[in-house]
């Protein structure tokens, strides 16, 4: 294993073992050698670590993960969930009820078990609350872990002698030989041992703080004893590539990295409870009259605290305590069925802000085209500077054999060709494998379908290789023997291109070799190549020649590739290597634009990367939902424009003068506002980053909310800008992805306007629940108020509110989270981002079905004192008194009235005989009344769970059962219910009776108008959208 070994090969800061003794000194890998690391960690950088050897490892040292904080006991969840000032003032007030109930006992010489019933079930009631909390949260917390696992960081790792894409990070061990790109994310702390541009340069502010990035290298650092900031040969685990590319070795995983050394995982309430309070406090607080003042004051401490538990229990009805986590949850669900869809989504809020999105920024290549590459036309230089040669390319897949070049001069490939072989060979960095029978393009598809035309090619001589899957790349081998790599000038949107300076084995000479934008290359070239190999002037002849045939290809929806190249260096004739004294030149990407002038042009290939066929009808989707797209490409204008007519951007016909722009172009324009409010689609193409961010700027300026896809390391700022930032999950880099709010799976426009759907419906289930849960309470609220304002009997005691509000309440809410999207969701336009969630409009419908909940409640209390029989339904069977509403109204004043007395009466197997008390018929026989309240109460929440389920549809446009979960929702509040109804144990803990079959039909009859009224409500609603609609129709033709 080395010097070191195995058991030595991890220390606590990444460079030395994890168990290790902290007073033995550690190997320092930043002030030795890539060879000395290497041998220090027992792995040759050729073939990387062996399967078997990382699995040793893997199972040695554990995951590279931080550690992660044991998730809070089950017990200290329920604990947390009476953390809420309103159950802490509840808790207290059932705690004062069981006092009471002692000192009562202790008075009256013995206690009765009854006079525990209440505050017992309070402490019941509140415990299953917690319980239910616990549940919510744990399923939200469920699924965001989820959506982490899908997210979770790879790395390209070599082991057993070959590359593997994809590796999980938390599998890297020490050891492990990776390669790290512009954009990647730094999975474990890594000694550099060879870079593969000519620069490297690395964010570690997470680290240090410093806000510029750094830069790195491979070469020793001769202090053992160094900050994080002087060990410039190392990278650190969750730092970032921001340029360059390198290879490196992992020393340090999961808690042995640096970072894993500093890692470290009610105003309104008051007024409703002191309101109630006050009203009922002639209740418990009683005076005389002395020559005109109060005197002889009685306080009933008894009835202060029975009246202080109905104030609490209606602020409970008040404020929907369990609405956040109702909210958390039905987001979080709604990300799981978005992740299905292949939408990731990052940050929870930024599912409500996709449904109110009206304008969608989107790159061109990869996400409405395919992004699978392949050449279709070779443009070479003729004999003389204005004559060029065109060759037609078969084959539309990364097989070398699928199709051929026609016309091809297999057996005498001029010097014109061969320049334009080697630098597609040369200056490219991406691979193909064979795979289960296809062939798997690695790194951009630009640059595999260049070295699958390469292969096309042949060499020189009219030697072909064979092209079976073990020889996929024999050519590309062959120009990659007769020049070695010595420097890379990595691509940037700015210049648009990509260089490398290669070394010829034979002559020693140094060469630049260059691809990129054909327009950029002219411009930057002084000379052309012809068929012989001899170099001219690139004369405007020869450059018109050019350009009219790269307008006519870009007409035809193909992506274009320039090649050039550079013989006379200068600084550079030598270079070598980071010895080379022109290497500081590299380390400044701003320079390499003057290292590439002059150049020699050779030619040019067309590329054809077809759109994908769902884009068309997303697209359409997009203009009747009233979203506007936005194409952003760096591609040149015509081909952007033949891909933006062929998707539906543009009609094949359209005058789109004024909706298709070069960056720069647009960012010269005065009135770019005005451009940009266009309702058509538009396309700027040769676009830069800040292009992007000035866009994205403007729109904002003018409310419109964003969504922008991005996938490179300069795309991170305008992903931030933006409202909704969305990543490439297939091409993107870590950069981009870490600045997005949302990561497409498949790279895929359609998954968007799918996001942007469900993050509509997900808005729409959310209103839902909160317009049910807020209208209910709101009817709970009424008839509280309406009983202390009428001054009768309380129809609903503080037990029954709590298990209605706390425990029936809660399955139909939940439920409206699975409520299906309309079937017009799509068709109307975006809400605005600043639209109130509750409209006056919408407060008016609250109310009125609020006080609708409130009068059905006390009413049908009322009812049953006053009334023998109400809609044809006998209610005097059971042979209770009946008395005035003015006797009801006037109860306290009972003990004053002169001959009232009352028959006793049967409510379910209990009989009532108030001869001693008469009055005590107004409290102690209101159980039926009472019954007949809460069932009323309960039928109306159901019902109305009905009326939510759209917010102006009508019940028979969207009938109960297209969400089967309400259903069985209702059916569970109905079923518990029917529990403390009609167990007889239940009955007495809740003070109710059974009812009977006309009762029953008695409650239904007064709840169902609540669906009646919501139906009149959603009509005028929808006459006044309608109304509005129109207006607003007739104001944009003005």
């Amino acid at each position: 294993m080395g010097k070191g070994g195995q058991d030595e090969a991890a220390r606590p800061d990444g460079s030395g073992s994890p168990g290790a003794d902290p007073d033995v000194p550690v190997f320092p890998f930043w002030a030795r050698t890539p060879s000395d690391c290497l041998a220090e960690l027992g792995v040759s950088a050729d073939r990387g670590l062996s399967s078997d050897d990382a699995a040793a490892r893997l199972h040695k040292y554990g995951p590279n993960e931080l550690e992660r904080h044991a998730p809070p006991s089950l017990w200290k969840l329920v604990l947390e969930q009476f953390n809420d000032t309103l159950v802490r003032i509840l808790l207290a007030a059932a705690v004062v009820s069981f006092v009471l109930a002692l000192y009562d006992g202790a008075e009256g010489g013995e206690v009765r078990a009854t006079a525990f019933v209440e505050p017992l079930v309070i402490f019941l009631i509140l415990i299953v609350n917690a319980v239910v909390g616990v549940w919510q949260e744990s399923n939200a917390e469920k699924a965001l872990e989820a959506l982490k696992e899908i997210q979770s960081e790879h790395a390209t790792v070599k082991r057993d002698g070959r590359w593997k894409h994809g590796l999980p990070a938390r599998d890297l061990v020490i050891g492990d030989i990776v390669e790290l790109r512009v954009g990647d994310k730094v999975p474990a702390d890594m000694r550099v041992l060879q870079l593969i541009s000519s620069t490297l340069r690395v964010e570690q502010g997470s680290l240090t703080g410093e806000t510029s990035s750094v830069n790195k290298t491979s070469h020793k650092i001769h202090l053992e004893d160094t900050d994080i900031q002087g060990k410039e040969c190392m990278v650190f685990a969750g730092t970032t590539i921001v340029n360059g590319s390198a290879v490196c070795v992992v020393t340090g995983t999961g808690m042995a990295t640096e970072i894993g050394k500093i890692h470290s995982q009610t105003a309104i309430i008051g007024v409703i409870c002191i309101l109630v309070w006050l009203i009922n406090v002639k209740y418990f607080l009683t005076w005389e009259y002395v020559d005109g003042w109060p005197a002889n004051f009685k306080f009933s401490f008894e009835k202060c605290t029975y009246y202080f538990e109905i104030a609490v229990a209606l602020a409970v009805a008040a404020i929907p305590e369990g609405l956040p986590a109702v909210i958390t949850t039905c987001l979080a669900l709604g990300t799981r069925k978005m992740a299905q869809k292949n939408a990731l989504v990052r940050k929870l809020p930024s599912v409500e802000t996709l449904g109110c999105t009206t304008v969608i920024c989107s790159d061109k290549t990869g996400t409405l085209t395919t992004n699978q590459m392949s050449a279709v036309r070779l443009v070479a230089i003729g004999r003389w500077p204005d004559t060029l040669r065109n060759f037609k390319v078969d084959g539309t897949t990364y097989d070398p054999s699928d199709g051929k070049i026609h016309d091809w001069p297999t057996l005498n490939m001029d010097d014109n060709l061969q320049m334009i072989a080697k630098i597609a060979a040369l200056c490219n960095d991406a691979s193909i494998a064979h795979s289960e029978h296809q062939y798997v393009a690695t790194g951009m598809p630009t640059e595999a379908a260049l070295k699958v035309l390469v292969e096309k090619m042949g060499l020189p001589g009219g030697y072909t290789p064979s092209l079976d899957s073990s020889d996929l790349l024999r050519c590309c081998q062959w120009w990659n023997n007769d020049a070695k790599r010595v420097g890379t000038l990595e691509f940037d949107r700015t210049r648009k291109s990509m260089g490398v300076i290669v070394k010829k084995a034979e002559t020693g000479k140094n060469l630049l070799l260059v691809k990129g934008a054909v327009e950029n290359l002219l411009e930057r070239s002084a000379y052309i190549q012809l068929l012989d190999g001899s170099v001219v002037l690139l004369d405007e002849g020869a450059k018109a020649l050019v350009l009219s045939t790269l307008r006519e290809m870009s007409g035809s929806a193909l992506r274009c590739l320039g090649f050039a190249y550079k013989e006379d260096l200068a600084e550079f004739a030598t270079y070598d290597g980071e010895e080379h004294p022109a290497h500081k030149y590299l380390l400044d990407p701003a320079y390499y634009s003057s290292i590439e002038n002059n150049l020699i042009f050779c030619g040019f290939v067309g590329l054809r990367d077809p759109p994908r066929e769902e884009v068309h009808k997303a697209i359409e989707d997009c203009r009747a939902a009233g979203i506007r797209v936005m194409v952003i490409t760096g591609d040149n204008k015509e081909t952007a424009e033949a891909i933006c007519r062929e998707i539906g951007v543009f009609g094949p016909s359209e005058n789109i003068s004024s909706m298709s722009f070069a960056g720069k172009e647009f960012m010269a324009l005065p009135d770019k506002k005005k451009i940009l409010r266009q309702t058509g689609g538009l396309l700027f193409s040769r676009a830069e980053p800040k292009h992007k961010q000035e866009i994205v700027r403007l729109l904002k300026e003018d409310g419109e909310v964003v969504a922008m896809t991005g996938d490179g390391v300069n795309d991170a700022p305008a992903l931030k800008l933006a409202d909704i930032g969305i990543a490439m999950g297939i091409t993107g880099t870590e950069v981009a992805k870490e600045a997005s709010d949302m990561v497409l799976a498949d790279d895929n426009f359609s998954t968007i306007v799918s996001a942007v759907g469900e993050g509509r419906s997900i808005y729409n289930n959310m209103k839902a629940f909160i317009r049910y849960m807020i209208s209910s309470n709101i009817g709970e609220v009424a008839s509280i108020f309406l009983t202390s304002a009428l001054g009768i009997p309380e129809g609903l005691i503080p037990v029954q509110l709590l298990w209605v509000n706390l425990v029936t309440d809660g399955p139909p809410a939940t439920a409206l989270g699975f409520n299906p999207p309309d079937k017009d969701i799509m068709k109307k336009p975006p809400r605005r981002s600043d639209d109130s969630l509750i409209t006056p409009w919408i407060l008016f419908r609250y109310m009125v079905i609020g006080l609708y909940v409130g009068i059905a409640t006390v009413g049908i209390f009322i009812i049953w004192y006053t009334h023998g029989s109400f809609l044809g339904i006998d209610l005097a069977s059971d042979g209770h008194t009946l008395v005035s509403y003015s006797q009801l109204s006037n109860w306290g004043q009972c003990p004053s009235w002169e001959g009232f007395n009352v028959s006793s009466f049967t409510a379910g197997a209990r009989t009532f005989n108030f001869d001693e008390n008469p009055c005590d018929y107004f409290q102690g026989g209101k159980i039926k009344a009472t019954t007949l309240s809460l069932s009323v109460l309960v039928s109306i929440e159901m019902f109305n769970s009905l009326n939510a389920l759209s917010e102006d549809g009508s019940l028979l446009s969207m009938p109960p059962w297209v969400n089967p979960w309400l259903l069985l929702a209702m059916s569970v509040s109905f079923g518990l219910h029917f529990l403390i109804l009609y167990v007889p144990f239940l009955t007495q803990i809740f003070g109710i009776v059974p009812l009977s079959f006309n009762e029953w039909l008695l409650v239904v009859a007064v709840a169902f108008p609540v669906v009646l009224i919501d139906e009149v409500l959603k009509f005028v609603g929808r006459c006044l959208t309608a109304r509005a609609r129109k207006q607003l129709g007739k104001r944009k033709e003005e």
